[in-house]
């Protein structure tokens, strides 16, 4: 079994919120899901940037964490049609989601800016 070096602070929320919350992704599927995609394919296509694989990978860590659940419709049948819903914990992600979408539209100009600056390394 795999022991971490250096050991992990769940004692703070910050730390936590970013276990759940960090992936370059997650934030987008959450935004998705409460829009009605609730299916991987329909998730896939409104996040283009993102491969199906990467959004089933994040899809995977959302669900342990408990912030979706995964409905399958007839498990027999190929290829099996899943479908992901925000739980009461992931609803709870929101008003934070809606600030930081905020946050990003009110500094957009600045950000923009500094993305098309070249990288100083």
């Amino acid at each position: 079994m795999y022991t971490r070096k250096i050991e992990e602070d769940l004692d703070c929320g910050l730390y936590l919120a970013m276990k759940v919350l960090g992936g370059k992704w997650k934030c987008c599927i959450l935004d998705a899901i409460h829009r009605g995609m609730t299916r991987p394919s329909l998730i896939a296509k409104y996040i283009r940037e993102a491969s199906q694989r990467v959004i089933e990978m994040q899809l995977a860590e959302l669900l342990q964490f408990g912030v979706v659940e995964k409905t399958v419709e007839n498990e027999t049948a190929y290829p099996k049609k899943s479908e992901y819903r925000l739980t009461v914990l992931g609803e709870s992600l929101l008003p934070i989601l809606s600030q930081i979408d905020g946050w990003g539209l009110r500094h957009a100009d600045v950000i923009k800016d500094r993305l098309s600056e070249p990288e100083v390394n």
